[in-house]
């Protein structure tokens, strides 16, 4: 049964040491909803810690505060509350779940549409286009603290989950808040330049070595581009390098899905998947392999080799939109 925000902030209220988790491979919208809600308890007065498996991403550095977020401790320590955001599933946490040893309540704060619900407190919405957007609802709602760092980190949040308020989940009521932010001080063109015009020279690079690779298939309805471990070794990219490089194939005018492949340790390779048209639901066909997230944009991590996974999701897909096309 979902929570209301008056529940979640009187837990809150209870609780004095509270820890802020997010998922592996943090996206902006992780980290600034991290962020966000951290410094807002902060001025509450609560002991507040805020951890990711990957720690802070290199491009999200830029953001006020955000050195507050760290990579989980060795040693396993107690609060009172913990407090999932942006993570579709508990084991997507991490390092960063393994850490928390007891706690007296878990709450979840999420818009993933495969969002099982889990913990003590849920509150899920599937028509947020970004978690950032339902952390501040509710550090309006319930007169919380709006730091001008937790301002700038929500307007980045929802900026990059929304594709600068160019993708089909914006909604009227997420350029209002864009206006809210702006008129509390937030400077969008500085953000924005941050996080779209600030590069490193090795993604260019990258770019030049995975574009040329590019598969067009189903008449040019599919594409998708593979990243491999040697690759990135010899580029030695970081997660956050990749972020958004799906959209290159995504943006050709036929292509209705696009896939990214990224070959990981340990046997297994990770999918990122964007569709154009609601009648192919990717969160769907991710959630068979094991993910999900949204019907236009979805992942899963697949065991075996790129050759395998490559052949299998694109057969799957191929079908999909054979079917509802």
């Amino acid at each position: 049964m979902k929570a209301s925000f008056h529940e979640i902030a009187g837990a809150i209220s209870q609780a004095n040491r509270i820890v802020i988790l997010s998922h592996v491979r943090p996206d902006c919208d992780a980290i600034g909803s991290q962020l966000a809600l951290a410094l807002s308890l902060q001025q509450l007065g609560k002991e507040v810690s805020a951890w990711n498996e990957d720690g802070l991403p290199e491009s999200y550095r830029f953001l006020k505060k955000s050195a507050l977020i760290h990579q989980p401790p060795s040693e396993a320590e107690d609060f009172d509350l913990a407090i999932a955001l942006d993570t579709a599933n508990q084991e997507r946490l991490g390092t960063a779940l393994r850490a928390v040893r007891r706690v007296n309540l878990w709450i979840n704060i999420d818009h993933h549409a495969s969002n099982p619900c889990y913990g003590d407190l849920v509150y899920i919405d599937k028509i947020a286009p970004a978690t950032g957007q339902i952390v501040y609802e509710f550090l309006l709602s319930e007169g919380f603290p709006l730091p001008s760092a937790a301002a700038d980190a929500i307007y980045a949040a929802i900026s990059t989950d929304t594709g600068s308020f160019r993708y089909a989940n914006v909604t009227a009521r997420t350029f209002e808040i864009g206006a809210e932010l702006l008129r509390s001080g937030v400077n969008a063109a500085a953000i924005a330049n941050k996080l779209y015009e600030s590069y490193p020279k090795r993604r260019v690079q990258l770019l030049g070595q995975i574009l040329p690779e590019v598969h067009f298939d189903a008449d040019d309805q599919i594409a998708s581009m593979s990243l491999t471990k040697k690759t990135k070794q010899q580029l030695e990219i970081q997660p956050d390098d990749i972020d958004g490089l799906i959209d290159y194939v995504r943006s050709v005018e036929p292509v209705v899905v696009a896939i990214f492949f990224e070959e990981l340790p340990e046997g297994k390779v990770r999918i990122s998947m964007r569709s154009k048209d609601d009648r192919v639901d990717v969160n769907k066909i991710c959630s068979e392999f094991g993910g999900g997230g949204h019907p236009r944009a979805a992942g899963a991590r697949i065991r075996g080799s790129l050759e395998e996974v490559r052949s299998k999701v694109l057969q799957r897909v191929f079908h999909e939109i054979t079917k509802s096309l």
